[in-house]
């Protein structure tokens, strides 16, 4: 069986597979979404800190100016 790790923490430097399991994106994916990676001798690895950079770069999906999303809209549901 293969070497299996459950790190009660978040590694600060993560392999390709465990970048894009942690950003919850395929591999492919996250070769193509520009995340700048670091190569130690045949390894290439994520650090954690551009990795939660590039999640908070993501626009959040039909937030308007006044909090509500167009779900609410469309039910008339305004914030509160």
């Amino acid at each position: 069986m293969g070497k299996q790790s459950n790190y009660s923490f978040t590694p600060r430097l993560m392999s390709a597979p465990a970048a894009s399991h942690y950003l919850g994106v395929s591999p492919s994916k996250l070769r193509n979404l520009g995340i700048p990676a670091k190569q130690d001798g045949g390894n290439v690895l994520y650090e954690r800190g551009d990795l939660d950079e590039y999640a908070d770069r993501i626009a959040y999906r039909n937030i308007g100016i006044s909090g509500t999303d167009e779900c609410d809209e469309i039910f008339g549901r305004g914030s509160v």
